[in-house]
């Protein structure tokens, strides 16, 4: 597998907090990586780092190289909107927009960038709600508040709304903590099926979900990655004694 994501040496400060210190990480196409640990442990402030989101943050100051492909995302030469446009986000609480309608949230990322046919509108909703498999659910409302969804519901026309501008990779904060065991299944599946077309890094406290939606398991403490490896290996043979710790439960 080719290499389509790498850290080299990441550090971010916030003000006089060092939250995340010197991790180096590589992220393979097309596969899922999920990053687990304990609250505070820096997994979130390393995925928002992925898309610059701490651009908006002012005390924030991140060193060190990411790579996506060729291109090094903190370069003075880069478009942080470009950036996040081949690198999408899903957060943990779902937000569509609530003044939009199903349909419109779907293609919004293209109403912010400007010209899209009516024609080329209606393929893109119903090829982004296909894709997450809510089509058939909401294709008699299309027209209708997004808030009507329930918050499963929500949640992936989050993701529909993430695909339909055709992203390269896919970052997901703890995607499924604020939804029902349904709910969370129909996401685990989804994100199963998305890898085929996408890169996929997912942020998770629940380890249960980790150990069943990722290829690459990393386990981060205090801000420092203290191991990265094969999901399977991390869970049943772990190489470090505080990713065994926290995996049997005993901290965290």
């Amino acid at each position: 597998m080719s290499t389509k994501i790498r850290l080299d040496n990441l550090n971010i400060h916030f003000g006089a907090n060092h939250a995340v210190k010197d991790v180096s990480m590589e992220v393979a196409e097309n596969s899922v990586t999920a990053i687990i640990g304990p609250s505070g442990c820096g997994k979130s402030t390393v995925l928002r780092s992925i898309n610059r989101m701490h651009d908006m943050t002012p005390s924030a100051r991140v060193t060190g190289c990411i790579m996506l492909d060729d291109t090094d995302i903190y370069s003075r030469s880069v478009d942080p909107v470009a950036i996040r446009r081949r690198v999408g986000m899903v957060f943990q609480k779902p937000n569509p927009f609530p003044a939009m309608s199903i349909h419109d949230n779907v293609i919004a990322g293209y109403k912010l960038n400007g010209v899209l046919k009516k024609g080329d509108a209606d393929e893109i909703v119903e090829s982004s709600l296909k894709r997450v498999a809510l089509w058939d659910e909401v294709k008699d409302r299309l027209k209708r508040s997004a808030m009507e969804l329930s918050g499963g519901q929500q949640q992936r026309l989050c993701i529909a709304r993430t695909i339909a501008v055709k992203p390269e990779v896919i970052l997901m904060d703890e995607p499924a903590s604020a939804l029902d065991p349904i709910s969370t299944l129909k996401i685990e599946e989804l994100i199963e099926e998305l890898k085929e077309r996408y890169t996929i890094i997912i942020v998770t406290h629940n380890m249960q979900q980790a150990a069943r939606v990722s290829d690459v398991t990393a386990f981060f403490y205090l801000g420092e990655m203290i191991e990265m490896g094969e999901t399977r290996k991390i869970f049943t043979n772990p190489e470090k004694k505080q990713t065994e710790d926290y995996i049997t439960g005993r901290f965290g």
